[in-house]
């Protein structure tokens, strides 16, 4: 006779743990991005807080992990400390106060870590924060299988062109849309302020947006949404790329459109400061480049809605220019403007930290 275990499914196996009384213990899973730009976590246990509130970024405990195994230290002083810097509610675990902790990687001797990108852009947020910096950025990734290869693609060849893949509806235009909804629910379960999802132009590629936020927060939460991402599909048995050129030839790279506005952008006549913020970022050209991810230079072709990566081009409603001012903008004369630059796998701590550099100078 089999076993009641036996006959269970592992989600219903697992489900006899997940709703086990924790007895007022808070579980929190410390996030960071190691040296290559992928999130990492590990889970901590934490006791009540003897006031009764709930844990934060000013009374949660800095933790350590080992940076030698993530490039990030070397063997012989390999502690990297994790100091939290946004809380958001657990759309894993759930319930009993559990959260998803976003923390910086700082070093032994009191200093950010290499790759800790997050301290230099907030330093620069708050050193312009009378701007009121508005951000809303376009994540674009590509959904792979065990063997890397696209979903819904041939074994051998390529599906049929691209056309009916962009916010496509219906069998053989999309694939893995429990995965887009899932991710989508979550985000939102954790306070994300993730404002929509679509099928993108390359079959398998998808895009989520992250925003309007304000300063340091647009950087906080587009990494969260990673995480969250990464965790939805790990549970669909599902990889994701943020490769901005994953297939060569005749189909969409990936980016992170980069959509921007000021305060003074946003009020009447702030045409005049969108375009003087344009100019600069066009004196700045290759400095961006070399921050706005790694392989951009195999989809900044010109081709595929995308301006060449040696030139600087702005224009309105010109999905192959670097810089894009939607219609609506250019005929109202205030806003935002979009950066089509950044690649799908850019640090967007680094790209919304150059875009205020440039803007409103460095710190």
């Amino acid at each position: 006779m089999a076993t009641q275990e036996a006959s269970m499914s592992r989600s219903e196996i697992v489900n006899n743990y997940t709703n086990l009384d924790q007895r007022g213990i808070v579980i929190a899973e410390y996030v960071w991005i190691d040296a290559e730009g992928n999130s990492r976590s590990k889970t901590r246990t934490l006791e009540p807080r003897d006031d009764g509130k709930q844990w934060d970024v000013d009374t949660l405990p800095i933790w350590n992990f080992d940076g030698s195994s993530t490039a990030q230290a070397p063997n012989e002083n390999s502690d990297v400390y994790l100091r939290p810097c946004a809380v958001y509610p657990d759309p894993f675990r759930k319930g009993n106060g559990n959260i998803l902790v976003l923390t910086e990687c700082w070093n032994h001797d009191g200093t950010p870590n290499k790759y800790n990108y997050r301290h230099e852009c907030a330093k620069l947020m708050q050193a312009h924060a009378e701007t009121v910096p508005w951000f809303g950025l376009e994540q674009e990734y590509t959904l792979l299988d065990l063997n890397d290869k696209p979903y819904g693609w041939p074994q051998n060849g390529f599906p049929a062109p691209q056309g009916p893949y962009y916010c496509g509806v219906g069998t053989g235009r999309v694939v893995q849309r429990d995965i887009v909804e899932s991710h989508l629910r979550a985000c939102i379960y954790a306070g994300v302020k993730i404002s929509g999802t679509n099928a993108e132009v390359s079959k398998s590629q998808w895009e989520f947006q992250v925003g309007p936020c304000v300063g340091i927060g647009m950087g906080d939460e587009l990494w969260i949404a990673r995480y969250i991402l990464a965790r939805v599909a790990e549970d669909f048995g599902v990889k994701v790329s943020l490769h901005p050129k994953l297939i060569p030839g005749d189909w969409n790279g990936a980016g992170m459109h980069s959509n921007f506005s000021s305060k003074e952008m946003r009020e009447e006549g702030g045409m005049k400061a969108i375009e003087t913020a344009i100019q600069k970022l066009e004196a700045r050209h290759l400095e961006h480049i070399a921050v706005y991810g790694e392989d951009n230079e195999k989809r900044l072709t010109g081709r595929h809605e995308t301006g060449t990566i040696d030139s600087f081009t702005y224009g309105v409603a010109n999905r192959g220019a670097s810089i894009r001012i939607p219609r609506e903008v250019a005929a109202k004369g205030c806003g935002y403007f979009e950066d089509r630059r950044p690649a799908s796998n850019a640090d967007p701590y680094r790209v919304t930290g150059i875009l205020m550099e440039t803007i409103y100078g460095a710190v």
